[in-house]
Formats: C-alpha cells, sequence, structure tokens
C-alpha cells in the first residue's frame, strides 16, 4: 500500500522501518525495501526524502567509508516517531513490522557481507571477502583460486557462510 504525495507521512515511514530494523542501513537496503521490494514509497520519494532526514538531524551517518555509507535513526527521529506514530496508517505499520521480523537477518548479511572476484594476469582468480561493521572492517579476506567455477561458487556462497567463518575463525585464534 503506497502513500503518494504525503511528504511527512512518508517521512514517518522511512524513520518507522529504521527503527524497526534496529542497526544501520545504506541508502541501496533502504531504498530496496520502501519501494520494489514492498511498495511502501515509490522511489523518487523514498530517495529525496533521505537527505532531508539527515539534514532534519533524523537520522545520521553512522560511517562514511569507501564501500557503502550507513545511515541510522537519531534521538531525534525517535522522538519525532514517537510523537506522530499513529499518523503511519496501521496497515503499513504491520506490513513493516512483519517484514523486519522475517527478513532482517537476511538484510544484515546483505549489506554486511560484501565479496567480489576478478581474474588476474597468470589466469587463476582472486576472490576478495568482507565482513563490515559500522565504522570499520571485521574481516578482510583475499583467496587466490586456480578456476573461475571456484570463485564464483565462493563469490555466491559469502553471504550465507559469513558469519560462520568468521565465528570459526575467531574461536580458532582466540584458543
Amino acid at each position: 500500500m503506497q502513500i503518494q504525495g504525503e511528504t511527512s507521512v512518508n517521512k514517518l515511514i522511512l524513520l518507522f522501518v529504521f527503527d524497526k530494523m534496529e542497526t544501520a542501513l545504506s541508502e541501496r537496503t533502504i531504498v530496496e525495501m520502501c519501494t520494489a521490494g514492498n511498495n511502501w514509497l515509490n522511489y523518487m520519494d523514498c530517495v529525496e526524502l533521505l537527505p532531508r532526514l539527515l539534514d532534519d538531524g533524523f537520522i545520521c551517518r553512522v560511517s562514511p567509508s569507501a564501500e557503502e555509507t550507513l545511515y541510522m535513526i537519531t534521538k531525534d527521529g525517535r522522538d519525532s516517531l514517537n510523537s506522530f506514530y499513529i499518523n503511519i496508517p496501521k496497515s503499513i505499520r504491520d506490513e513493516i513490522s512483519a517484514f523486519v521480523k522475517n527478513n532482517s537477518g537476511k538484510l544484515r548479511n546483505r549489506q554486511e557481507c560484501k565479496s567480489d572476484y576478478y581474474q588476474n594476469v597468470d589466469g587463476s582468480y582472486t576472490v576478495l571477502l568482507k565482513i563490515l561493521a559500522p565504522g570499520q572492517p571485521m574481516l578482510d579476506l583475499k583467496f587466490v583460486i586456480p578456476d573461475k567455477k571456484t570463485a564464483q561458487r565462493i563469490y555466491k556462497n559469502w553471504e550465507c557462510k559469513a558469519s560462520d567463518l568468521y565465528s570459526a575463525i575467531y574461536e580458532t585464534l582466540v584458543d
């Protein structure tokens, strides 16, 4: 259910999403969630409202890095949301709550786990794997792989296996 032309309600919808996710979000993640993924807002409204919320002090930049800037709701944003929460249609609040409950882990993984690969001069491939936390990388790995097929498989598997690998590496090194 999309509400067009209601800027203040749309700002509240964005603040509600930030509040429910309880983590910093990239612009890409928030736009995908609110537009194509769920149609809570139209694309142009969503893209235009993020800088306004930033200027108003309702969201802030958490990690301006080379990767992706992450944004998080501020105390003023939460106060405003708490004051005007009732202006968000209940059906949209319910949709957002259900979506976040079912997808927050997957969205965090996609946002925090980055992977890439490229071919080297000698024909081998380098796979780059990262786990990002607000402010700094938590893990940064680089593997040289003999063939493209294996590089692609590692690239595709990283998102769902990153946390297990991080835990295994951490436990092995701490023991």
